[in-house]
């Protein structure tokens, strides 16, 4: 989903020009191509640290050395098991926070050979390109900052999160905007396509719902004991039919199925894990309200086909919320989304998908805080997947992209901040 390319601010396309044109900061540019065949085996060593969701422990302990190398000395490892590193600015706390952040968890569960191969070109490695050649560019950055003695107006924080797949639910990046840090700005690194910038967040719900029955014997139970998998299929076939609007685009579908024991047994329980994902929260809180609806309905039309009354001979549905990440669209004149514009402009990256997706910074774009997530420069391909793998081609333009939007929002050299200090 692309949406129409809004007009770009000539003053923040002009002060980005100017910082690029800076020494200190052209220095930075050619560090990051210079520096090229170093990142791609820090990202292969990156990759091969196996990090699946809930157990990031060892790759976090490796992000915290690697920023403490490259000149972090404020580096901790929250207690949800984030790496946070601040570099503090010039305004000493009195500027804006922007933090930059790239998940360090993948989807692949413990015991997956995550060694990577070479063949040609190409390098094969489950998680190699998500999320490594993220944290692979924020590495460069620092490197960057670090070596061209550039000073900032605004502090930067430098993130490593957990939880950003699946059932990790983005929990890393909640608990970054929980309230317990100050933080005014957001840019994600994900994904490897550098002439993609989202401009809004796809909000998902997700359920897992379960069908409770006594159950029992096929013949002898039939008619007394109402079946699990009759009443999760009275509730599919209601959710296959309700109506979703198509803008804002609003989705749903029933992705996992399981249940009963045997053939001939009529079924004490089924499960299903159903997904709902929209733009717009309001739109997503009402598709929810009714295929929630629709579980209970459900329930209650298969315990009347056999007129059960008695609440513990009836089939009943039960509720577990495993996925709720919130959604939220920026505006086309949100810092973020200029900065990063201006700096494709000066990096010579056509803008190619301007569009939300589900990402780290659903969080904060859920609350208001500008946010946008851009990528690491290379080609990234069959991502979530074993062949997973990645052509290391201008890897270098992922951490420039980042590392000049980020430099106009905070401020540096003379010119100031383009991001606003929230209340």
């Amino acid at each position: 989903m692309s949406t129409a390319i809004p007009p770009l601010s000539e003053a923040v396309l002009a002060k980005v020009e100017r910082i690029f044109a800076m020494p200190a900061v052209q220095g930075a540019m050619k560090q990051a191509l210079d520096e090229a065949e170093f990142a791609k085996a820090e990202q292969i060593r990156i990759s091969e640290i196996p990090s699946p969701t809930f157990k990031e422990e060892v790759r976090a302990q490796e992000i915290a050395r690697l920023m403490r190398e490259y000149g972090l000395t404020d580096v901790v490892i929250d207690p949800i098991g984030n790496v946070v590193g601040r570099r503090p600015g010039r305004l000493a706390g009195k500027g804006p926070v922007l933090a930059l952040g790239a998940h360090m968890d993948t989807v692949f569960p413990e015991g997956t050979d995550v060694r990577v191969r070479q063949e040609g070109n190409v390098y094969y490695g489950p998680g190699l390109g998500d999320n490594a050649s993220n944290l692979r560019s924020i590495m460069q950055i620092l490197r960057c900052l670090r070596d061209n003695k550039i000073e900032t107006e605004g502090d930067l924080l430098f993130v490593g999160t957990v939880g950003e797949e699946g059932n990790g639910d983005i929990r890393g990046s909640k608990a970054l905007f929980d309230g317990s840090r100050h933080i005014d700005g957001f840019l994600a690194l994900d994904s490897s396509d550098p002439t993609r910038i989202l401009c809004g967040a796809t909000g998902s719900h997700r359920w897992r719902v379960t069908m409770k029955s006594p159950g029992g014997h096929s013949y002898a139970a039939f008619g007394k004991i109402p079946s699990a998998i009759h009443a999760m299929g009275r509730a599919v076939a209601a959710i296959a039919d309700i109506e979703v609007p198509a803008e804002p685009k609003t989705t749903f579908t029933v992705g996992v199925i399981k249940g009963g024991t045997s053939v001939n047994t009529i079924a004490a329980e089924c499960s299903v894990e159903v997904d709902m994902r929209s733009v717009d929260n309001a739109s997503l809180l009402a598709l929810e309200e009714k295929v929630l609806a629709a579980f209970r309905a459900a329930a209650d039309s298969e315990n009347a086909r056999w007129g059960i009354t008695d609440e513990e001979t009836q089939v009943q549905a039960v509720f577990e919320q495993i996925g709720n990440r919130p959604a939220g669209m920026r505006p086309d004149d949100c810092p973020v989304l200029q900065c990063a514009r201006s700096a494709q402009i000066m990096l010579g990256i056509k803008l190619g998908k301007y569009m939300p997706s589900s990402t780290d910074a659903n969080a904060p774009m859920s609350l208001g805080i500008p946010a946008t997530c851009i990528s690491s420069g290379g080609i990234g391909r069959g991502a979530h997947t074993l062949e997973e793998n990645f052509i290391f081609e201008d890897i270098h333009l992922g951490p420039q992209l980042a590392l000049l939007t980020a430099l106009a929002l905070v401020g540096t050299g003379g010119e100031a901040p383009e991001l606003p200090v929230r209340a």
